[in-house]
């Protein structure tokens, strides 16, 4: 999994004053857990847009200003509710001999048979929870929808990994290929495709739908 650095300064006080100074000067009061004991300390706000602002996820190098360097995972974020800007972060330190558990974003690959045949391709689950060591950890979870045809679908069972541990149900779906109105009835093989009487493939478009669209229909 790909890393980005974060520099910051160790904080020796930790009350609201100083938490409101901080936030007044652009920078993000954060703590780091899983050590011998927390780290309190502060960054620039700038320098987590690469690590929220993204749909990857990373591991996160934090150097300190007293020299201490720290292996860690993102944990939690806390956002002003009008302003969106980030108020606290919580970071886990890791370690390279130690399972670490994160959630990982899914990556939908390939062109669908039943997309093509005017189906619709609906995601139920973006991201996937794992459990690895972190140099096992994936930048992403791989789901090939080549072959499925309208009705198909795609569940953890067929994602799994020798590399990381999935935590979620067998039989969990992350992605179906649901019927629309503008489906063919009865799909062809790819060397019919095109045939006389028959719509072509690829003079459907192609079509991806959100679960709160799904939920619409």
């Amino acid at each position: 999994m790909k890393s980005i650095t974060i520099n910051g300064s160790k904080r020796e006080s930790v009350g609201k004053v100083s938490t409101k100074a901080l936030r007044n000067a652009g920078k993000v009061p954060c703590v780091v857990y899983g050590g011998d004991e927390p780290i309190h300390f502060s960054a620039d706000e700038l320098s987590f847009n690469s690590l929220v602002y993204t749909p990857d996820v990373h591991t996160v190098v934090l150097e300190l200003d007293n020299g201490t360097k720290v292996n860690a995972i993102l944990q939690d974020i806390q956002f002003h509710p009008v302003t969106d800007r980030i108020l606290h972060a919580d970071f886990y330190q890791i370690f390279d001999d130690k399972e670490v558990m994160m959630e990982i974003p899914v990556r939908v690959v390939g062109n669908s048979k039943g997309v093509k045949n005017g189906g619709v391709l609906r995601i139920v689950n973006r991201k996937l929870r794992v459990k690895a060591i972190p140099e096992n950890l994936p930048d992403f979870i791989e789901v090939d929808i080549t072959e499925m045809k309208i009705g198909d679908i795609r569940t953890v069972a067929s994602v799994q990994s020798d590399d990381y541990k999935i935590l979620h149900e067998e039989n969990r779906t992350i992605c179906q290929v649901r019927t629309s109105r503008t489906a063919i009835v009865t799909e062809v093989d790819e060397d019919e495709e095109g045939e006389e009487g028959e719509v072509a493939a690829d003079e459907v478009p192609a079509t991806e739908v959100s679960d709160e669209a799904a939920v619409k229909e």
